[in-house]
């Protein structure tokens, strides 16, 4: 894709973007050994990145023009998200044996400047050149097919029994699963803060269930230690589907990542060979491709707002009732609501939870939750300083600001809203994402062969089910190529919901199968 040539104010005022990368041009290359000259590519070619200024945000917000700032962050975002980067930009790495892209780990090859040896350490590729060639199904943000599954190698054995497989899944609401993460991990640290304040006052040990938004996560005891100033240990042993820490993380197939902007940076560092400054830090060329400083500050905060800011799935009846799609026939609608019945009756909503609800539905970046913002960078460099100041973030309302799917006619009237989500009587977003946002085991059939993030071979982060209907193949290695294949996978604590459904008579089946393919993602063509 070429650049739009789309501007960005600056502390200077508005101005063309440019390249922010450092190249190392010249004879500096040869030691790099993928391309005979990044001088001479770069006299005959131009990069196909732009650039997003992190002060350019802050100075908006900091001036009250707070959605100026959210609005240009998002198209920077959306430009990024689509933008084919070149070797000018610093796509790809310097795998080894001449080669810049990889559909397999290659911790064999590490030789100085090769795979193995890359900062930050490797799992994956890079195997593509921009974020929306593996986010397509059915369109840009969207899931993706088994050839666009990761094979991945945490552990850097260059075994293939330690890898293991990712199937790309759909970014549609995923800024609310963060801000809901946020809430409930602020529920169960004032639960955690309350037991031990009981245990100091009583000088016994206290125990508490461990309740947020309706999802239990099992309890927590508190011992006392000291009761001026109140001090207690806490015995976790009975925490369930969350981390000791009690800080929910909403985002990967193990729940091992706590916010957008940290999906992103290493989806860029491991899948496309784009190292943030950040991660890689300042003037580092950390894949030994020729170029540093590959994406700023700014660029990752577009990338979170972009991606923070995707629509809501939506339903096949709802896009009926807007005349999107012709209208559903009787014994469709009938079968979907019987369908939904089953649902609950076999216990899929027991996990599969139809909706939770965001009591403040405002998606800051930085977060004002110091769990899910970066205290210090991973390279090291003080969020701060660099304009990632959560007084001042980049922020947007959920119930009312997605650019997407806000259709309007021609005389501003509000035709349909597909984008933004749905609020109760209370005003609270009701993200109705068919998820608990916590970790169950689900059985020996589902468990890999090495345990990557230390929560256990076969423990998975429940998968929300909302666009479902459009994003087969399914399960965290896209091995189910139908709905009924990814029930009949279920084991574990789903054993007895997998058994359940094998029980119903095939009508029952059929409605329930009706039901998930009721619940699709939807995104209206840009003019």
């Amino acid at each position: 894709m070429q650049s739009s040539g789309k501007t960005a104010r600056t502390r200077a005022g508005w101005v063309p973007l440019t390249l922010a990368t450092a190249v190392v041009l010249g004879g500096a290359t040869s030691a790099y050994a993928i391309v005979t000259s990044l001088g001479l590519v770069g006299d005959l070619h131009e990069p196909q990145g732009v650039h997003f200024d992190q002060f350019t945000a802050l100075d908006l917000v900091q001036s009250g023009q707070g959605q100026a700032a959210f609005e240009g962050a998002f198209a920077e975002g959306d430009e990024l998200f689509e933008t084919q980067f070149n070797a000018l930009d610093g796509v790809g790495a310097n795998v080894g044996d001449g080669q810049r892209f990889t559909r397999v780990p290659r911790a064999d090859l590490d030789g100085g400047n090769q795979w193995a040896n890359h900062t930050p350490a490797r799992a994956t590729g890079p195997n593509a050149q921009a974020c929306n060639q593996c986010h397509i199904i059915p369109f840009d943000d969207g899931a993706g097919t088994p050839a666009m599954n990761v094979h991945r190698d945490p552990g850097q054995t260059a075994s293939l029994g330690a890898f293991i497989q990712r199937n790309t899944p759909h970014l549609f609401g995923i800024g609310a699963l963060q801000r809901l993460a946020e809430e409930m991990t602020e529920d169960l640290h004032a639960i955690r803060a309350a037991v031990a304040d009981q245990a100091c006052r009583t000088g016994r040990p206290k125990t508490r269930s461990l309740d947020a938004k309706g999802v239990s996560y099992g309890a927590i005891t508190a011992v006392p230690v000291s009761q001026e100033p109140c001090e207690a240990e806490f015995d976790v042993s009975a925490v369930e589907g969350v981390n000791g820490d009690l800080v929910v993380k909403p985002l990967q197939w193990k729940g091992s990542t706590a916010t957008v902007r940290d999906f992103n940076r290493g989806a860029a560092h491991n899948e496309i060979g784009m190292q943030a400054v950040e991660i890689a830090g300042d003037g580092v060329d950390g894949d030994f491709d020729g170029v540093a400083d590959e994406m700023t500050v700014g660029d990752m905060t577009a990338m979170a707002i972009y991606v923070a800011a995707q629509p809501r799935p939506t339903t096949r009846q709802e896009l009926a009732s807007f005349g999107i799609i012709p209208p559903l026939t009787a014994e469709e609608n009938a079968a979907i609501a019987r369908g939904g019945r089953v649902f609950a009756q076999v216990g899929c909503a027991d996990c599969h939870r139809p909706a939770l609800k965001i009591d403040v539905p405002v998606f800051a970046e930085p977060s004002g939750n110091e769990n899910f913002r970066d205290a210090v960078f991973p390279a090291g460099q003080d969020p701060v300083a660099r304009g990632v100041d959560p007084e001042f973030p980049v922020a947007f309302d959920l119930t009312q600001d997605h650019p997407d799917n806000h259709i309007e006619d021609e005389f501003g009237n509000l035709v349909f809203n597909l984008g933004t989500f749905r609020t109760d009587n209370r005003g609270r977003a009701v993200v109705e994402l068919y998820g608990d946002l916590k970790r169950h085991d689900m059985g020996p059939g589902l468990a890999e062969s090495i345990d990557e993030v230390g929560t256990g071979a076969s423990v998975w982060l429940t998968k929300e089910l909302w666009g479902v209907g459009s994003t087969a193949p399914y399960l965290h290695d896209g091995r189910a190529t139908t709905l009924t294949e990814a029930i009949l996978e279920h084991g574990g604590e789903a054993a007895g919901s997998r058994d359940a459904f094998e029980r119903l008579p095939l009508g029952d089946q059929a409605a329930l199968i009706a039901f998930l393919d009721n619940l699709v993602l939807f995104k209206a063509e840009e003019e």
